[in-house]
């Protein structure tokens, strides 16, 4: 199973090897009011990638962020409340609600 991870992994890495040395040529990008950047194409396609998955990242992060609270919220040790002063014996006995997702 190790072999054929590196297989995979060589691959996947010739593939990619492969379509940078075949992308070579000049491609120019227009932003806005005149400007432009010209790079090869390569590195045209590997920066919007890289931009993307950055933006995902940044898109996800907010999520997480509420996730691991909750997480840690469900975790953290839980405090008895001090006995009612009218001595009921019935406790209210409040469960976290149930985590959804991860």
């Amino acid at each position: 199973m190790k072999y054929l991870l590196w297989l995979l992994k060589a691959a996947i890495f010739f593939t990619l090897f492969a379509f940078a040395l075949n992308n070579q040529q000049d491609a120019i990008v227009h932003f806005f009011f005149g400007t432009q950047w010209r790079a090869p194409l390569v590195l045209v396609v590997l920066t919007a990638f890289a931009a993307g998955v950055v933006v995902g990242v940044l898109g996800m992060v907010p999520r997480w962020w509420k996730h691991r609270n909750a997480a840690r919220r469900a975790h953290a040790p839980q405090v008895a409340p001090p006995a009612a002063a009218s001595g009921s014996a019935a406790e209210s006995t409040a469960e976290p609600p149930p985590l959804h997702g991860i």
